[in-house]
């Protein structure tokens, strides 16, 4: 952010949207953005569109509880990325049905493309390497258990091309087992 980014109030609806969250007990780590100003570049992100109209970034959400703050923190963070993952499968999903379709493949191969696609969601959620953490605060719940709460970000175009890149390597991994396994049907090897 710039100098007057920062030095900018954030929105009428992210400071009463803030308030209500430090009723309910969250806070920012020391060093993190104030919970207002985290909320303001949230609702930004989600009001921008690319040329086709399309969001820019694709939004994910999770909380974790854990005796630590960074264990929790860290398994909001990978909760997240599988939900971004998830996100991308079912758009991965739907254009996969629209290529089946259009080619007219057997129900047998389309099934076998659904199966690879569902396989990639944990390939996709670890192919995701720059993430923008937009929302991440916390609260002490009872026996001092920290709740953590992050909200990720990323634009929809790197999350196609990992979407992309992880289902082509399970594609291409799926293809050599068939052939291998043929191959010893066959006698060949």
């Amino acid at each position: 952010m710039t100098k007057s980014e920062l030095d900018a109030r954030a929105s009428k609806s992210a400071r009463k949207e803030a308030k209500k969250y430090a009723r309910d007990g969250w806070q920012v780590a020391p060093g993190q953005l104030p919970l207002e100003k985290q909320l303001d570049r949230t609702y930004r992100m989600q009001y921008e569109f690319d040329e086709n109209m399309f969001p820019k970034y694709i939004m994910s959400e999770a909380m974790s509880v854990g005796e630590s703050y960074d264990a929790a923190k860290l398994q909001a963070m990978e909760l997240a990325k599988l939900n971004l993952a998830g996100q991308m499968q079912s758009q991965v999903v739907a254009l996969i049905d629209n290529e089946v379709s259009n080619r007219q493949l057997p129900q047998e191969e389309a099934a076998s493309v659904t199966k690879t696609v569902m396989a990639s969601k944990n390939m996709i959620a670890q192919k995701l390497g720059r993430v923008i953490t937009v929302i991440e605060c916390y609260r002490v719940k009872s026996g001092k258990n920290k709740e953590v709460r992050v909200q990720i970000a990323c634009t929809a175009d790197m999350a196609m091309q990992s979407a992309k890149t992880a289902i082509r390597e399970e594609l291409e991994k799926e293809g050599e087992e068939l052939s291998s396994q043929l191959d010893s049907m066959l006698g060949l090897q």
